[in-house]
């Protein structure tokens, strides 16, 4: 497999655009998408067996199980340091190894409801929180260390739009073609 295959099977709909000013509109659309992600995960895994849960989306990658648990704990995260960046004074936030969290064992298990469950309560919690956050608290950010770089929340709203739409397509890849 060359290279140009890889990148296309890592980021199926391109890669995330950092868009530093996003209108009213790019943010509700946005906090739509991440309110619609657990429908659309639970429908892109109806059907779908215990032993396909297991198929990669490319060599390397994660299995269709991992990635879900990843989205409960990435999204999770973003969660959190949504709080933090409303309640403080551009806080810095900790970085988690996402590699390593998805070796553990409740993210290799192909027993998805725990997950499902919890991307479901998050999702709603999240899109309450967002919708009811006013242009001056959008604008407030989050530093992250490893990273040295600033994350107004405006603008992670769409990365995690983009977040769930990405791992929804390798859910799909990984269906049709496992690795």
């Amino acid at each position: 497999m060359n290279k140009n295959n890889l990148i296309e099977l890592a980021y199926p709909i391109g890669k995330c655009e950092w868009n530093q000013n996003p209108t009213n509109n790019e943010i509700s659309k946005g906090i739509l998408k991440i309110g619609e992600l657990p429908k659309k995960l639970k429908l892109a895994i109806s059907g779908v067996s215990k032993k396909t849960l297991l198929n990669r989306y490319r060599p390397g990658g994660w299995s269709i199980a991992q990635v879900i648990h990843h989205l409960a704990d990435s999204h999770m995260h973003s969660y959190l340091r949504f709080k933090h960046a409303v309640l403080e004074d551009t806080p810095s936030i900790k970085d988690y190894k996402e590699a390593n969290w998805a070796m553990l064992p409740d993210s290799i298990n192909t027993d998805l409801s725990y997950s499902l469950d919890l991307i479901t309560a998050l999702h709603k919690r999240w899109t309450l929180f967002l919708n009811s956050l006013s242009n001056d608290e959008l604008s407030k950010s989050y530093y992250h260390l490893e990273r040295k770089k600033y994350y107004p929340l405006n603008t992670t709203i769409l990365i995690y739009a983009w977040h769930g739409e990405h791992h929804l397509a390798h859910i799909e890849n990984a269906k049709k073609k496992g690795y």
